[in-house]
């Protein structure tokens, strides 16, 4: 829990950014146009495993949206390159590309706040061949749809950090780009941060219901721990780019199997950073980042130690 003048720095924050009936929250009075984010972040150097696209009818076809909320109600699929697949499909996807004159942009499964998406996906799973056959942590590429190998994780160590869980278990990380949704919106971009979050969560357990999967946030996990296990704290892999900071990590397995587990070893964590890691981030925006303090302030004010 944060303490009391930690909790007082995000209250502020939050009456701060807030809009009132009679007026408007402060924002940044104009739109950078020439400084608009990009709204894909790859990483240079880390190689990419496209995933199918599958069409509508074929496997793993989607259930009744009823059995959805029916418990048992949806076999529980094995995890491979194509369930795989349809899960980061119904989760974080891009759902369409719309044109306006010579502008052109992507729509995505996950809403958004200003349709900026601020949101990143990483996903921790165990060997697919399709993939390099090795486990690996690996970043998710919408406009691809694809998989960018960050990391490589031993097989021993991908059992400690999925220790407790049940079979073919496998993690999913999401994290947030501030810089998203602060080139629109200003010092408010945390909070539409935390509202984009909360719907990737939504997608995530949606996708995972549609195969018959449990997804579970591991709400215990450090803040600190979130970020190695990301690979967000390698500054050197951030030389230049904006910086991500890490929200949660969910788990996702087959069935409705339980587990009381809510945390991850965070020594495993530290043994996954010596690991052989790819790839840099590229640089989003021209220019830099315009800094906004009360964004910083909430941030460091709202991690779980």
């Amino acid at each position: 829990m944060p303490d009391a003048s930690e909790l007082e720095v995000v209250m502020r924050y939050h009456e701060r950014t807030k809009h009132h009936f009679n007026r408007f929250a402060a924002g940044p009075g104009q739109l950078d146009w020439a400084n608009q984010p990009d709204p894909f972040r790859r990483y240079a150097g880390a190689a990419l495993a496209r995933l199918p696209v599958l069409g509508p009818e074929e496997e793993p076809v989607s259930p009744a949206y009823e059995s959805l909320y029916a418990r048992g109600a949806v076999p529980g699929a094995p995890v491979n390159l194509r369930t795989l697949s349809r899960l980061l499909e119904y989760a974080l996807a891009l759902s369409a590309w719309k044109q306006a004159g010579g502008t052109r942009w992507a729509l995505r499964v996950n809403p958004s706040s200003g349709n900026l998406h601020p949101t990143e996906g990483y996903v921790l799973i165990g060997g697919i061949a399709e993939l390099g056959g090795a486990p690996g942590l690996f970043h998710y590429a919408p406009a691809e749809h694809g998989l960018e190998r960050r990391a490589d994780c031993p097989d021993a160590l991908l059992a400690r950090l999925l220790r407790g869980l049940p079979p073919q278990a496998f993690l999913l990380g999401l994290a947030s780009v501030y810089w998203r949704e602060g080139w629109k919106y200003g010092e408010r971009a945390f909070r539409y941060c935390q509202h984009d979050a909360g719907h990737a969560i939504g997608t995530v357990r949606i996708a995972a219901a549609a195969l018959g999967w449990s997804a579970l946030v591991l709400d215990g996990v450090a803040d600190e721990t979130l970020d190695a296990l990301l690979g967000l704290d390698r500054s050197a892999d951030f030389e230049g780019a904006e910086q991500e900071s890490a929200e949660l990590v969910m788990a996702l397995w087959p069935g409705e199997a339980e587990t009381r587990t809510s945390i991850l070893d965070a020594e495993a964590v530290r043994e996954l950073r010596r690991q052989r890691w790819y790839g840099k981030a590229n640089r989003l925006s021209r220019d830099d980042p315009v800094p906004y303090e009360a964004i910083e302030r909430v941030a460091a004010a709202s991690r779980k130690a």
